[in-house]
């Protein structure tokens, strides 16, 4: 991105004539869309169209897994995806994800239907009724299924217990008792009736596996609206705790918690259903061509945007000097057209500027691409920006909270890309799934040297922490 500044005069009297060097308002504009996520970038266009009658969306049908623009009804992207099979693909094991697409084709020479997964796949309502009829008493089940069938897109319960037990003749105590039951079932935080008791759910869950953070779950019980507003002086003063504190609980809260539990639902990727990342769009897809590897910037396929016809023609008839309108008719004109203009270049600058990016990663971390995660290479945003001639600053904010889907289907944020020691997690989490018997940190750590991996045993706790992987003691 190139760098805008504009040369300013001030004429303070008690100071003189003095020269001063300030960033253009476009560039500002420019990085602020830049640094946006993909859903933040989303609300910002509709936002933009509300209040500029100058500007249009031309909405255009996209994939709901990879985010490609549609053929008709069919993703050419995954169609391709599930005719070339995880050989093409590359290794991993979510390429194996559209191998029961290509098993029930039938014959090569019948059209494929990509309607016949969606009809083959369990519902989340399927599924839930299927484990409470393993765990209930048959008398309970018609409650299980009035409980399943008020629940909302997100997972929440929207009826309220009283009306549920009114409707069929129970008392309230037997539905609460039932709902405790199917709250208890993946995905976790399903029937909860609010945020805070969704959030709570799940605090628990991960108690049990052994992870957990000290204030998490007394700020979410207490504090949970205040969190939300950043309000974290406020907390921190009332729990007598720091701020510090305070922000390291929401930052286990933003990583570890889902708010709406039953989005991404699906039986193909059962070990992922308890992450945030499940129900995540890509904002650039790389595919595996015929040349290599290539890079698709999804969101210009999602949507295009242009200044309105009739803006347009009247910026036109200004220009030719047109008298028809009044001034304030022009400045109208002027102003929402040039507003509309800067808008659609900063969104275009956007999407070149991940282009140039993600191109230049993947040709940094090719073997990553074909061999998985412990091929990563160790890389740098400031390395990225020297090469396509960038400042880090313009990288920083073009990856942060961005994600991209791998040849494999896999879908990761940019920052796995910089992380090397994604590589040694790898490692760490096959020794211990072939530990035969639980083994202590120290023991990792003299297993991994004899795989050539040195690091120290706190660095073994802190990986295993983070791959949510209790201590020996508990395994």
């Amino acid at each position: 991105m190139v760098m805008e500044l504009e040369l300013d005069q001030n004429l303070a009297p008690q100071y003189g004539a003095q020269q001063t060097l300030k960033v253009s308002a476009r560039l500002v504009a420019a990085n602020h869309v830049l640094e946006l996520s993909s859903q933040a970038l989303q609300q910002a266009i509709a936002t933009e169209l509300h209040d500029n009658p100058a500007l249009e969306l031309v909405e255009v049908p996209t994939c709901g897994v990879c985010g490609t623009a549609l053929h008709g009804s069919i993703c050419p992207n995954c169609i391709q995806r599930q005719k070339t099979g995880p050989q093409a693909a590359g290794v991993g094991d979510a390429a194996s994800n559209f191998d029961d697409l290509r098993d029930r084709r039938g014959s090569e020479d019948d059209e494929f239907d990509p309607l016949t997964r969606v009809a083959s796949e369990q519902t989340l309502a399927e599924k839930l009724l299927a484990d409470l009829g393993a765990i209930l008493a048959s008398a309970d089940l018609p409650i299980a299924e009035y409980l399943i069938g008020s629940l909302d897109d997100k997972g929440y319960l929207g009826a309220r217990l009283e009306n549920i037990a009114y409707e069929l003749g129970t008392d309230v105590d037997a539905v609460q008792a039932v709902l405790r039951v199917l709250q208890a079932q993946d995905p976790v935080g399903i029937g909860a009736r609010n945020l805070r008791e969704c959030l709570l759910l799940q605090l628990d869950h991960l108690a049990e596996r052994g992870l957990s953070q000290p204030f998490a779950r007394e700020i979410v019980s207490l504090y949970l609206t205040e969190l939300g507003e950043h309000k974290f002086a406020r907390i921190a003063a009332d729990l007598k705790i720091s701020t510090e504190q305070v922000s390291d609980a929401w930052e286990f809260v933003k990583q570890k918690l889902n708010p709406h539990p039953a989005h991404g639902f699906s039986p193909t990727n059962a070990s992922d259903r308890d992450t945030r990342a499940m129900y995540i769009t890509p904002d650039v897809v790389i595919t595996r061509g015929s040349d290599g590897f290539e890079v698709d910037v999804v969101e210009s396929h999602r949507f295009a945007l242009r200044v309105n016809p009739l803006y347009t023609r009247l910026a036109a008839d200004l220009r030719r000097g047109a008298e028809s309108m009044s001034p304030e008719e022009k400045q109208h004109v002027q102003q929402y057209a040039g507003r509309a203009k800067m808008f659609i270049a900063n969104i275009t600058q956007r999407r070149q500027t991940m282009f140039k990016i993600t191109t230049c990663i993947v040709e940094q971390q090719r073997a990553y691409l074909e061999h998985g995660v412990r091929a990563l290479q160790p890389l740098s945003r400031a390395r990225i920006a020297q090469q396509i001639g960038l400042h880090e600053s313009t990288v920083s904010r073009a990856t942060a909270s961005k994600y991209v889907m791998l040849p494999n289907g896999e879908v990761i944020p940019y920052a796995h890309f910089f992380t090397p020691s994604l590589g040694v997690k790898d490692v760490l989490k096959e020794v211990i799934e072939k530990e035969g018997r639980p083994m202590s940190d120290s023991d990792i750590v003299a297993r991994l040297q004899e795989q050539g991996i040195h690091i120290a045993r706190r660095t073994v706790a802190k990986y295993r922490a983070q791959l949510k992987i209790l201590p020996s003691g508990l395994r």
